[in-house]
This record gives structure tokens, sequence and C-alpha cells, in this order.
């Protein structure tokens, strides 16, 4: 999958799924299962490393994740996330991070928040050769500024986010996610871009649509109103690692069958 391939099914008006990823085994699941972009985001600080927020990760911490995302995928685009301070402070440091990713890591593509005050750094990546993914809304690394994790772009801030959009979209950015906004205004951000718009918590008129994966799978125990649990992994692995520890205290694993002689 290419960024070709993602600006070409908005032209046919054809919807597409995008799932996280942070491990070779899940993207192998997930590349096989035939989703075509998986994201290595900085969701990972808290589904892998069990921070309360996106902030506290690190470039460094994001690098060996990413790079295990790629090993495990054959078809799917990776993007990449920029965590929170790699790219906020100026273009130089923004290169610099995208850049490590590209080159230690394989992924194909990044994803940054933010919107006109980001462009800058957008562009000079776009002319870099780096495909830029944006992210508007309700952007998790500026959470202290909301005051919690809250709808955005309701009334008059529905115009910044438009604006914020087509900006994004004049610098270059392939396509720019859109989290946690009312469904009118993720249509009508959609109905306005050339680029695909992929949503999580705007509602089923965006081109795409994301997830965390262990949102979706059933293994987060407390998940947002937009989120579907297409499975109930937590009870499933649950259910496995007990019958397990009664096998080993019954003494009936490991059985004949699961032994050398």
């Amino acid at each position: 999958m290419t960024v070709r391939d993602i600006a070409a099914a908005k032209q046919r008006h054809e919807k597409w799924p995008m799932l996280t990823a942070y491990d070779a085994l899940t993207a192998r699941i997930f590349d096989e299962a035939g989703i075509p972009v998986l994201l290595v985001g900085d969701s990972a600080a808290m589904v892998v490393y069990g921070y309360d927020s996106t902030i506290p990760v690190t470039v460094d911490d994001l690098i060996p994740l990413t790079a295990a995302v790629v090993r495990g995928s054959k078809r799917a685009m990776v993007v990449a996330d920029l965590p929170f301070g790699s790219y906020q402070t100026g273009v130089t440091e923004a290169l610099t991070a995208a850049t490590r990713f590209l080159k230690e890591t394989g992924a194909h593509a990044i994803k940054l928040e933010g919107g006109r005050r980001i462009i800058p750094q957008a562009e000079a990546m776009v002319a870099a050769g780096i495909p830029v993914m944006g992210h508007l809304g309700l952007t998790p690394q500026s959470v202290n500024v909301f005051g919690g994790y809250r709808v955005q772009g309701r009334g008059q801030d529905g115009d910044e986010l438009m604006a914020d959009a087509k900006a994004l979209e004049a610098a270059g950015a392939f396509s720019v996610v859109l989290e946690c906004v009312p469904e009118d205004l993720a249509a009508r951000v959609t109905a306005s871009l050339s680029i695909p718009t992929i949503g999580i918590g705007g509602g089923n008129q965006t081109d795409a649509q994301v997830l965390v994966w262990q949102d979706m799978a059933g293994l987060t125990p407390h998940t947002a109103k937009f989120v579907k649990k297409f499975a109930d992994m937590n009870t499933l692995l649950g259910e496995a690692a007990r019958a397990y520890a009664d096998e080993v205290v019954g003494g009936v694993y490991p059985a004949p069958e699961h032994t050398y002689h």
C-alpha cells in the first residue's frame, strides 16, 4: 500500500480501515487480515508502557516498536507517530525525528498532531520526501490544554478545524485523522478535502476509520463512546491463563504429548 493507493481509494469513494500495531506478531495478523494501513501510535505510551497519557513516550521508545511492525508486515503501509516533544520545537527537530523513523525502522510515513501551528514542520517533511499524515480534533498530546479528553470542533471551533485541515492539505499532507469531532463537521471536512480523512470518534462519513487495536479487540477495560469491541479478548486471555495455571498446579500439563523422550 502506498500514498497513491490511499489517494485513489478516495477518488473511488472506497472506505478503508486502519489499526494501531506495536509488535511483529499482531502486525502480521492484521496485515494478513487485509488492513491496509498500520499506525504505530504514541498510544503505545498507555497500552504498551502503562502511562496515563501519550505525553511521556519518546522517539527512542517508539523506534523499536515501529521496526517490529515493519518486520511483521508485508503489504500494509506503516505510519509512525511522532511523539510529544519531537517536532513542536521547530523544523530541524521535526526533520531529525521523522528521518530517524524512516531510516531506522523502515516506516513509510509519519503522523503528527496539530494544524496551522505545525505547518512549517509538515511542509519541510513533505519537501524532504517524507509522507505526512495530519491529526486534528482531539489531539491527545494537547490533553492538558483541552482540560481532558473532550469532543472538539463544536460551534466556531469547527471553522478553525476546517481551516487547519485545508492548511494541512495545502502543506502536502496525504491524509488527516479527525478525532472526537461532531459527525457533521467530519462530513464537511471530508467533502472539502481532496485527501482522505480518517475518523476516530467522527462518525461514519469519513473516508477511513482507525481504532487502537486493544480497544477494538476488547482488551481495554474502559473505552470511549466511539469504540466498538469486535471481540472479547480480555475474557478469552483470562480464561486461557486460568486454564493453564490450573493444569500446571494439578500436574496435568505438560502431558506426555508435550514431553520429549
